[in-house]
């Protein structure tokens, strides 16, 4: 019996589904809204909300539980690009890779952003069908 078991398969493996909501999510963080499919969209949320929650508490813990979630993976430096890094704000962008970006929004901007919320980071926004497929598009998007 599958009581109590909502998981949206959407037709792919465990790793790939696993991989799509975490890319998926990283680009939510960074651009705030992102065009997807409805069902893809409805899964996303729950995820997208659980990370605004995990950033509230703003621990190490709570840091490290976003990056498993988010599977960032840090690229190592080489000392010659660690000082290049240091001194030209610039060059940071194009050394480091930009998921470290994406946890600086989520703990700065986003958590500060959604102190007094409670819940209900995200809102959907129902759009056309997309051309080839007919399948039905929205917007996924943090609320103001």
């Amino acid at each position: 019996m599958k009581h109590g078991k909502h998981v949206c398969k959407l037709n792919r493996n465990s790793s790939h589904r696993r991989c799509l909501f975490a890319n998926m999510l990283k680009s939510l963080i960074t651009n705030g809204r992102i065009e997807t499919t409805i069902p893809k969209a409805k899964e996303l949320r729950r995820y997208a909300d659980k990370m605004i929650t995990i950033s509230k508490k703003n621990t190490l813990h709570a840091k490290r539980l976003a990056v498993a979630k988010m599977m960032i993976r840090p690229n190592a430096l080489t000392p010659k690009e660690r000082r290049e890094a240091k001194e030209n704000e610039a060059k940071k962008a194009k050394i480091f890779n930009s998921d470290r970006f994406v946890l600086e929004t989520l703990f700065n901007d986003l958590r500060v952003r959604f102190e007094e919320r409670n819940g209900g980071y995200t809102r959907i926004i129902k759009k056309d069908f997309r051309v080839g497929d007919n399948a039905k598009m929205c917007f996924i998007e943090f609320v103001e």
